[in-house]
């Protein structure tokens, strides 16, 4: 019979035991408060008393919690023999060296770890095209490969189990950066009297960057910066610009500030007539 236990039901625990269920699933569930459970046991699922029954109840357990601090207290409740002999699908956010002391730490207690990186909000869960980054041995997630599809597509990174945890939080870098731009900008715009809705189309147009990551990638791999396209000399002026708008606006220009300030540490190290893509190397300086 196909069986899972899922310890965590924030929204992606949630809509993660849903999936299963929604595909016959013999669900087990565990959380610390015991009644957000409710609903999925109203479908179906079976509430563990305890973390130690919700792990022997099946050999593969998802864990999504907030991190591995959370992770590790939960884990920590069950005695080294109901680890014993299992595959934990460890989908909690943290850094990859918590990921890689977190399978380190199972390993010993002769469990297995995959470590998952997911790639859509709760909502995506178990629709097509939804992917989530995996890593660990190979032979253990081709082994549990059809309840793993159940909640998503498989972007296998290699054995290292860090690599998930690693790819996970540089997209999670440029996600939230980009997402503030948008905010930032939106706050000028109201300033100025236009609306989300008004400004909406634009935003989305200004957001699609497609084109610039395909062109700039085979560059940097190749180490080729040259200014032949733009100029890292240009950002100052752009910068300069909407740092000025901003202000006018009445609006906290530390975000613009610090993009502005990169360009000039750029220019400083002798990259202003170089491609904004030199500005790698300046960030690597930190």
């Amino acid at each position: 019979m196909n069986a899972v236990t899922v310890i965590g039901l924030g929204p992606m625990g949630q809509a993660m035991a849903g999936a299963y269920l929604d595909k016959g699933y013999e669900v087990t569930v565990w959380n610390r408060t015991a009644a957000r459970a409710d609903e999925l046991v109203a479908r179906g699922a079976r509430r563990a008393g305890s973390v130690e029954a919700a792990l022997t109840a099946n050999t593969l357990v998802v864990l999504s919690l907030i991190d591995y601090d959370a992770a590790d207290a939960v884990l920590a409740q069950a005695p080294p023999a109901a680890l014993a002999g299992r595959t934990f699908v460890n989908l909690t956010s943290d850094t990859p060296d918590r990921a890689r002391r977190a399978a380190a730490w199972l390993a010993e207690r002769g469990a297995v770890q995959i470590t998952g990186g997911v790639q859509v909000p709760p909502p995506g869960i178990g629709t097509p095209g939804a992917m989530t980054y995996y890593s660990g041995p190979k032979d253990v997630i081709e082994a549990h490969r059809a309840a793993l599809e159940v909640l998503t597509g498989i972007d296998h990174l290699g054995e290292d189990p860090g690599l998930a945890a690693l790819y996970y939080q540089i997209g999670i870098d440029m996600f939230w950066t980009a997402l503030t731009g948008y905010l930032h900008g939106q706050a000028v715009a109201e300033a100025n009297g236009i609306s989300a809705a008004e400004f909406l189309p634009r935003a989305v147009k200004t957001m699609d960057v497609r084109y610039f990551l395909e062109f700039y990638a085979p560059r940097i791999t190749a180490g080729h910066h040259e200014g032949d396209v733009e100029r890292v000399s240009m950002g100052v002026a752009s910068m300069e610009h909407v740092l000025r708008t901003t202000q006018a606006a009445k609006v906290d220009d530390s975000l613009p500030s610090a993009v502005l300030e990169l360009f000039r540490r750029g220019v400083a190290a002798g990259h202003g007539g170089q491609s904004l893509t030199s500005l790698i190397g300046v960030l690597k300086r930190r």
